[in-house]
């Protein structure tokens, strides 16, 4: 997904790797060494950065929360349904979601730089 989608459409970002064993594979790691030279976070990664900084990581500070909570409105039956639910929700999404989501984060990387990067807690 990174090598056809991703990495394609992003140019000098800084791409942030979440904590899922599978990306610590050194395939995974040669991959974001190669396509995020020196701007990659996560473990093994060439930055001296933590791993994961939930407070600025909009899959853990917005996108989980609402899948789950949508997701887990009606009862599920099976995999299957489990998969469609999954998958509504996801699109379900507005782009005006995704502008406001935008938003916190910028807030969120203005309280970062105001802190000087310590340890805070948003809510």
């Amino acid at each position: 997904m990174l090598q056809l989608y991703a990495v394609p459409q992003f140019s000098e970002v800084i791409f942030q790797q979440d904590g899922a064993p599978s990306h610590y594979g050194n395939i995974v790691r040669e991959f974001l060494d190669t396509s995020f030279p020196q701007r990659w976070i996560g473990r093994g990664a060439g930055m001296a950065w933590l791993p994961r900084s939930p407070d600025i990581t909009p899959l853990d500070f917005y996108l989980w929360g609402y899948v789950k909570q949508h997701v887990c409105s009606e009862r599920i039956n099976d995999i299957n349904h489990l998969k469609q639910r999954i998958t509504d929700v996801i699109h379900s999404v507005t782009p005006d979601a995704l502008t406001r989501v935008w938003e916190e984060l910028g807030y969120r990387l203005d309280v970062c730089r105001a802190t000087n990067g310590t340890h805070i807690e948003l809510r």
